[in-house]
């Protein structure tokens, strides 16, 4: 017995399964827009954190009055893709990998947001260092220390959207260089201040300045163990995959 044929389509109606294969098409945009709401937000974080070193470096307080202004756009790009990342949750109910990736995401625009408030950190350090007239100088560690976790910050967030785990490990690895640079200025420091007591409190404001450069590094470093999360199912945060690594080996 044949089958019977099937009913014609009526004029301009979608063929089965179109309308199930255009909801994930628009899915998949808006995980797009939802990336580029992040790189957006990254963006705005590593001009705070380097709008907030200039400012330092040239005692300059009406700059960093812009970085305090600025980090309000950033408070409220958190609230937007968090909200945009739940509402995708909750209504798409993704698996895998795009599950993954929603769950990171508000994680990272939180992390993105805690590095604006370090830059404002920096900013009111440097407001205080200009009140007082401070002329003592950072030194090129501490200049250095802001390249490398503007740097890790910029590699971290390119690693999430684009599911790079190579380049997001890259980033936790360069991790240890600005905690060794925080050291160096740590010791710096305190010889200025065992040396000449008038250094103290620039001294103590600079090493506040140092705290918060290295505190931006490891939530770049946070945003890297996401990344690797995202692409590989794989958890590095907390040293998990080392010691699940010497567990398998002792078997």
């Amino acid at each position: 017995m044949t089958a019977p044929d099937s009913p014609p389509l009526a004029a301009g109606a979608a063929p089965v399964g179109s309308a199930a294969r255009g909801g994930f098409r628009h899915f998949h945009e808006q995980l797009a827009e939802l990336k580029q709401r992040l790189l957006a937000m990254s963006e705005q974080a590593e001009a705070l954190v380097a709008l907030s070193v200039e400012a330092l470096l040239e005692r300059d307080a009406e700059k960093a009055s812009l970085v305090i202004d600025g980090d309000r756009a950033l408070d409220q790009a958190e609230l937007e893709v968090e909200g945009m990342a739940i509402q995708l949750l909750a209504l798409q109910q993704p698996m895998a990998r795009d599950l993954r990736l929603l769950v990171g995401a508000i994680k990272v625009s939180s992390d993105l947001e805690r590095v604006g408030d370090h830059a404002v950190n920096i900013a009111q350090g440097t407001r205080r260092l200009a009140a007082i007239g401070s002329r003592i100088t950072p030194g090129p560690e501490l200049e250095d220390m802001a390249r490398r976790a503007r740097r890790m910050l910029a590699d971290a967030l390119d690693a999430f959207t684009r599911g790079d785990g190579r380049l997001g490990r890259d980033v936790c690895r360069a991790d240890d260089q600005v905690d060794a640079l925080y050291d160096s200025v740590s010791r710096i420091l305190i010889t200025h201040m065992m040396a000449d007591a008038r250094t103290i409190t620039p001294s103590l404001e600079l090493l506040l300045v140092s705290r918060n450069l290295e505190r931006v590094a490891d939530l770049a470093t946070n945003i890297a163990e996401d990344a690797v999360y995202v692409a590989e199912a794989v958890q590095i945060r907390h040293r998990v995959e080392l010691e699940d690594a010497t567990r398998s080996g002792a078997r």
